[in-house]
């Protein structure tokens, strides 16, 4: 008895799976609600070569970010960068720009790019660099004169904590776009900063520069002994960037921070006077909005020396109320 209930039950068993390979299969083939009739992904589905708003890259490996809405009237990825349905000529290797009053548009530099002349100009241009055997920039206007950036792009091709995107002295940047860099732009004496976006900036866990600990991510370093930095209507969003150090950080000599949306950092701007051993002299940060995201909960850091000479205006963004007073310590 048990022998013939075994033999049928087996048999029914043998069936049943049968059935369900046959639904699973049709199931298969049926369209899904993102399917269209041929068979091809619905829009849901389709790539688009990008990581997704949920996926977006930070520029550090294995750190994917919500995508960031930028305030209204600040400068976002539509309006700075290379704009849309330009045609860039590839430029392969290191390059020196050494003529007076060169105009350069729309290239991509596939290496790094130094500029000794004066009055060389950049319109619509990207930068990205090439493999780094040491710290440098995508860019760099240190020792010219009178250099503009105009709508152009800094994203290195090789991120590396030895690559930053700009270092730049008596050079105008305008309605461009960093990301990927370590720092985005290092400032001296001149630099002007106007309607670009600084974000996303890319961390490391080893930094040569740091004595082998990590990256000190800055949107906008200026330094002692330089002057005349200004920085005005620009959005540096490091909020998705891991551990930054401050969206703006300087031990110049009258900078001016002006009309920007800022976020990120251990503090949003931090002033520093010890570098020059002296006070740090004509700091003004005015009319600025301030995101949340800074580690202390800190918009402005003065250090005991820094004397601020204008700070009215500034806001937290998403409240229109006035920040706290800057915090002061070295």
């Amino acid at each position: 008895m048990a022998k013939a209930w075994w033999g049928v039950g087996a048999a029914g068993v043998v069936a049943l799976v049968v059935v369900a390979l046959v639904v699973v299969a049709v199931l298969a083939a049926a369209p899904g609600p993102g399917d269209r009739p041929d068979g091809s992904p619905g829009p849901q589905e389709r790539s688009t070569g990008s990581p997704g708003p949920q996926q977006r890259s930070t520029g550090s490996p294995g750190l994917p970010v919500p995508v960031r809405v930028v305030p209204d009237g600040f400068p976002d990825a539509a309006s700075t960068g290379v704009p849309p349905g330009v045609r860039l000529d590839v430029v392969a290797g290191d390059r020196t720009f050494a003529a007076d009053g060169e105009v350069v548009e729309g290239k991509e530099f596939r290496g790094f790019v130094t500029v000794t002349a004066r009055g060389v100009t950049f319109r619509k241009c990207r930068f990205l660099g090439g493999k780094a055997d040491r710290t440098r920039p995508l860019l760099d206007t240190e020792h010219a004169r009178d250099t503009v950036v105009e709508d152009s792009e800094f994203h290195p091709a090789h991120p590396s904590p030895s690559v930053d995107g700009l270092w730049a002295a008596r050079t105008t940047i305008l309605r461009s776009e960093f990301t990927g860099t370590v720092d985005g732009i290092k400032a001296h004496t001149g630099t002007v900063v106007r309607d670009s976006y600084i974000h996303d900036l890319g961390w490391f866990a080893s930094d040569p520069d740091q004595g082998g600990g990590p990256t000190h991510n800055d949107g906008v370093q200026a330094f002692a002994g330089q002057t005349g930095v200004t920085i005005e209507h620009n959005t540096i969003d490091l909020s998705t960037t891991r551990d930054p150090n401050a969206a703006v950080q300087s031990s110049a000599d009258d900078l001016r921070v002006e009309d920007n949306y800022l976020d990120g950092g251990a503090c949003v701007v931090n002033l520093d006077h010890t570098p020059l051993g002296r006070p740090l002299r004509g700091q003004r940060v005015t009319g600025n909005r301030f995101g949340r995201a800074s580690a202390y909960d800190c918009p402005i850091l003065l250090s005991t020396e820094t004397e601020l000479s204008g700070d009215g205006g500034n806001v937290w963004h998403d409240t229109g109320g006035p920040i706290p007073e800057p915090e002061r310590h070295d």
